[in-house]
């Protein structure tokens, strides 16, 4: 396997020679850690299916893909007339609403690239380029608001030890991301700030994006890792091995409710038990606003399949029944902090803090 050393997960490419469409690439996190590979994508329902099939995954990084995704279904609209371009691009935006429904980054992105067709004037092909333009943009500022979180994430670590022994759950770094990453920016902000002993990687079953993914980019950039399974956390926490706790983040509520990968409630109840500090690590659009608490988070239910099979190895016996959550909500009572790119907040007083600084 070849080292990867800088990891962008959605890469905008340009073909000056004419001879093949603009298109996405995306690296094809379903292949990893075994293969590094990109998939071209060029046509809107093709990222709708990238996003869908976890091809891409990771709240920013599935918004930026969204983005991307938006232009695509734009650039395949032949309506020239205004009225009709933009009822073809609510279409384009239902169909990637369709794929996940709890990643809010997913909503966020194309509620803003209808915004901008909207309120953009001129001929339908200059609406395109409009798009494609806040595209990257969406990109561009996902990388800088990543690095900000990690400076934040880095400033309300515990002071003590001076060697921190992190602990988090799924992959909330660069490629779940589009580029550094949420709580795996703060890992990383820590490690070249010489603050960091270890990580610790749950496995995150069902789809161990923890073993595969978040173990992988740490392997890249030669940050020392150590995957345990998901039932081993208990048992870390109360050895002392963990010093603090810093996850991602799919959807926020108003109240500091966080919705994170199936599993980090589990974490969140650990660490509360054993004192040990639990940061949730997101940007500020993952914080959904317009639900009160995390019981309005619509959760994602995935093929039985990811539970009872891994590769082709079948784990259970016929005739038994499956339940498979995606994800569950951590209540922002177990919550020491949310980081985000404007500062690590109190979870109970995110809205009103963001509000009192005119953020929101």
């Amino acid at each position: 396997m070849s080292s990867v050393n800088q990891v962008y997960p959605v890469i905008w490419q340009s073909d000056a020679s004419g001879n093949a469409p603009d298109r996405v690439l995306l690296i094809d996190q379903t292949r990893l850690p075994n293969e590094y590979a990109f998939v071209e994508i060029s046509r809107c329902d093709d990222m709708a299916r990238a996003i869908k099939t976890m091809i891409v995954r990771g709240a920013p990084a599935i918004g930026v893909a969204a983005a991307y995704g938006m232009y695509l279904g734009a650039r395949e609209l032949d309506e020239t007339e205004r009225d009709r371009f933009l009822a073809g691009l609510e279409g384009v935006a239902e169909t990637l609403r369709q794929t996940r429904p709890t990643a809010v980054n997913l909503f966020w992105a194309t509620e803003r690239m209808l915004k901008v067709a909207r309120q953009t004037l001129g001929s339908v092909d200059y609406l395109k380029q409009a798009l494609l333009e806040t595209a990257k943009q969406i990109n561009a500022d996902d990388i800088q608001t990543c690095q900000a979180i990690g400076g934040h994430g880095l400033s309300v670590l515990p002071t003590s030890p001076e060697k921190l022994r992190l602990l988090t759950h799924c992959n909330a770094g660069a490629l779940a991301t589009a580029g550094y990453g949420t709580a795996l920016g703060v890992v990383r902000s820590a490690w070249q700030a010489e603050r960091l002993e270890r990580l610790y990687a749950d496995e995150t079953r069902p789809r161990l994006q923890g073993a595969k993914l978040t173990a992988w980019e740490c392997v890249q950039e030669g940050i020392p890792v150590t995957v345990i399974t998901d039932s081993m956390a208990a048992h870390c926490m109360k050895q002392g091995m963990i010093d603090a706790v810093v996850v991602g983040a799919d959807r926020i509520a108003a109240n500091g409710d966080a919705a994170n990968k199936i599993g980090t409630y589990s974490v969140a109840l650990i660490a509360k038990a054993h004192n040990v500090p639990f940061f949730v690590a997101a940007p500020l659009s993952t914080i959904d606003f317009s639900i009160a608490d995390g019981s309005q988070i619509p959760i994602e239910e995935r093929d039985p399949e990811e539970v009872c099979q891994v590769g082709d190895t079948i784990l259970c016996p016929p005739g038994v029944d499956y339940y498979n959550p995606a994800f569950d909500v951590t209540p922002a009572s177990l919550i020491t902090a949310i980081v985000t790119e404007f500062g690590a907040f109190v979870p109970s007083q995110i809205q009103t803090e963001l509000q009192s600084r005119k953020i929101v």
